[in-house]
């Protein structure tokens, strides 16, 4: 099906088009400037399988522009306490966990119940670990991740199926246990104020470092001969420090205008949804049909790239309509879309990955 907006001589205009969005766009905070939008541009410039379009954008801008979206602050699950490096030590080990939460095998959704409720997919990850930390599990700590087993995991992510890719968790904490043990004390919190507050500080960034000292957070991928850097779970962690400790000044990102919306499963599916992707039929066919989605294939990462293209777009379509507000940033657009869909029955493309 061809995507309205993106026929003949327009779809043609999608190349160069972070220049077009910043020249139409003077609240963008000059956020065409991160690494990882300048790496997608190019994949959308080629990609066939997935497409955007513009007019579709601008009509879900024109009615989503009028929704109050919070203030920047954070929204926390459950109560880790106010030590501001329990925070970041949270969040960081959440993070080194946080993808697949859907069975390959049989589509259900890992869900676990606490507190008196039920929680799914990455809200129920937080809920298995508040309830470990709870129970007095060291779960932030360098030396406990550095030996923990399969059967530790199986007992702490007990819910309504088993987690997903269990061996791989493992296996990733260990490796993340020991870097912490061998450099930083056992701690992501001195880790994190060992880096410059900034995502990109020639080198020194705290993504920067993040994704070169801890391979687990280097998600990047090759089309067609260049790198795409999606840095999914690297820059949801650190948006979230963000969050939670820039109010009360403990930490902040100081570009934190250059965090993108983040690749993920759901929020292709709320960008489906709302008509601003259209996929090549038989693309959409497997996706349909629960066929998987080889990781670091062309159509994955088309899928990855223009969702976060297709934030970033619709970002600055909202903040246009929202003259004399603070501009939202494509961390906010992100999340709007996937606490919406996130428990959908829309079906979701499938790809085996530690990534998202």
């Amino acid at each position: 099906m061809q995507s309205p907006g993106l026929v003949g001589a327009e779809r043609r205009h999608m190349r160069g088009v972070s220049a077009m969005v910043v020249s139409d766009a003077p609240d963008s905070l000059d956020s065409w400037q991160s690494p990882v939008l300048q790496s997608v541009a190019p994949v959308m410039e080629q990609a066939s399988l997935v497409t955007l379009s513009r007019d579709n954008i601008s009509q879900v801008a024109q009615w989503m522009a009028y929704e109050g979206f919070p203030p920047l602050g954070s929204a926390a699950l459950f109560d880790f306490g106010p030590d501001p490096d329990t925070t970041i030590d949270f969040t960081l080990v959440l993070n080194t966990l946080n993808f697949a939460f859907t069975d390959f095998d049989s589509g259900l959704i890992f869900t676990t119940n606490y507190q008196g409720k039920t929680w799914s997919d990455s809200e129920a990850l937080v809920a298995c670990i508040h309830r470990a930390i709870t129970a007095g599990v060291p779960l932030f700590s360098g030396d406990y991740l550095a030996r923990v087993t399969r059967r530790d995991l199986e007992e702490l992510f007990s819910g309504s199926t088993e987690m997903p890719m269990l061996e791989d968790r493992v296996e990733l904490l260990n490796e993340v246990g020991e870097t912490l043990v061998d450099k930083y004390q056992g701690s992501f919190a001195r880790f994190l104020r060992s880096c410059s507050p900034r995502l990109y500080a020639e080198g020194d960034g705290v993504l920067e470092r993040l994704v070169m000292e801890f391979p687990r957070f280097n998600d990047v991928s090759d089309y067609r001969g260049g790198e795409v850097k999606f840095f999914k779970l690297a820059q949801l962690a650190l948006w979230s420090i963000h969050l939670a400790l820039a109010p009360q000044k403990h930490w902040a990102l100081e570009d934190a205008h250059l965090v993108t919306g983040f690749a993920d499963y759901i929020v292709p599916v709320a960008l489906r949804v709302m008509g601003i992707l259209e996929y090549d039929p038989e693309l959409e066919h497997h996706i349909n049909s629960r066929v998987m989605v080889p990781q670091n294939s062309e159509p994955e990462v088309e899928l990855r790239a223009a969702s976060l293209m297709g934030i970033a777009l619709l970002t600055n379509e909202l903040n246009q309509r929202r003259q004399g507000l603070a501009p939202l940033l494509q961390p906010q657009v992100d999340y709007r879309l996937w606490k919406t869909y996130h428990t959908t029955h829309w079906p979701h493309h499938l790809t085996k990955t530690r990534m998202y």
